[in-house]
């Protein structure tokens, strides 16, 4: 396919069509049917896609969007086939995740003019995020980067020998204050090991915070100031990791952890076992936040960059 670049290989696009299948199945499945024997796009329909794309998790506001959109390309001819109301629907969702800041990366790439260059991840609780962090730390190693995680979940043992085993399987270095201590302090020192033994990457881990309870929210905001202290214009970028599965729920956590802190990126993950892949398309749309990374399985090569258009072609197949 002409749209995929060079790292986008024949292998990741059966990994991707193979993680989507629910979603596509759901989805595509329940347009065929809405479209079936009908040769013009009338409210019936439209009332009709709209129930499909808020099932499929696409969120409310999103679905008005594109619904409009829609209507504008068929305004001048109202009939229409089912491959052409397809293709029509794939071009204007891969517009409008490319109008909202979900930007096409081509590899495991960062800014390297920061060194080192510092992640903060945050999310709740069972979302994937030390896993997430783990299968991250392995690609930039693959490239050749030197990796230290720091476990700033210092509230969980789980979570600290989680993090812990992790390091072992990316071969990084493994920074730790015990359990107890402050988060903020964990994600100073991490950054001072960080340059003390000439990382080029540092990922901090933090605490599953409930996003339901705002006096730890702003916990988040002590840890990140704590970095900027030790290093000014660190962190480079705050990722927030949400699991598809959840459905609007990821998009309610998403309203939450975005007015908490700079969240600059997300990581989509579970994407293999969700049939609610659609979150994807709303989240990027409602919160002008690129979608970084998705997981597609459970391997610890099986994270993938987000392309838009791979993720909308495998989607309409």
């Amino acid at each position: 396919m002409s749209f995929f670049n060079k790292f986008f290989t024949k292998e990741k696009e059966q990994e991707l069509d193979k993680s989507i299948q629910k979603t596509k199945s759901s989805f595509l499945g329940k347009i065929t049917k809405a479209v079936a024997g009908k040769s013009t796009v009338d409210e019936e329909f439209l009332d009709q896609l709209e129930q499909i794309l808020i099932e499929s998790d696409v969120g409310l506001e999103t679905t008005v969007k594109i619904i409009e959109r829609l209507e504008e390309r068929v305004s001048k001819d109202k009939y229409i086939n089912a491959q052409e109301l397809n293709n029509i629907l794939r071009d204007e969702i891969v517009n409008l995740l490319g109008a909202n800041n979900t930007i096409d990366v081509e590899d495991f790439e960062y800014d390297d003019n920061h060194f080192p260059y510092v992640l903060l991840v945050v999310g709740v609780n069972g979302v994937g995020k030390t896993t997430t962090i783990g299968k991250l730390a392995h690609q930039y190693r693959l490239k050749g980067k030197s990796v230290v995680l720091g476990a700033g979940d210092t509230f969980r043992a789980a979570a600290v020998d989680q993090l812990k085993i992790w390091s072992e399987r990316a071969d990084t270095h493994f920074f730790n204050k015990g359990m107890n201590t402050d988060p903020a302090a964990v994600a100073y020192e991490t950054i001072q090991y960080a340059k003390s033994h000439a990382m080029d990457v540092a990922i901090i881990d933090t605490a599953g915070r409930l996003h339901t309870k705002k006096h730890l929210m702003k916990e988040l905001t002590k840890i990140k100031n704590s970095i900027g202290k030790m290093m000014p214009g660190a962190p480079h970028d705050v990722m927030l990791v949400l699991d598809s599965t959840t459905g609007q729920n990821a998009i309610e956590q998403a309203k939450a952890f975005t007015d908490a802190t700079d969240v600059t990126c997300l990581a989509l993950t579970k994407l293999d076992g969700s049939a609610k892949g659609g979150v994807a398309i709303g989240i990027s749309d409602q919160f002008k936040v690129p979608i970084r990374y998705i997981g597609v399985g459970e391997q610890m090569d099986q994270l993938q960059v987000f392309n838009k258009k791979a993720f909308v072609e495998s989607l309409f197949k």
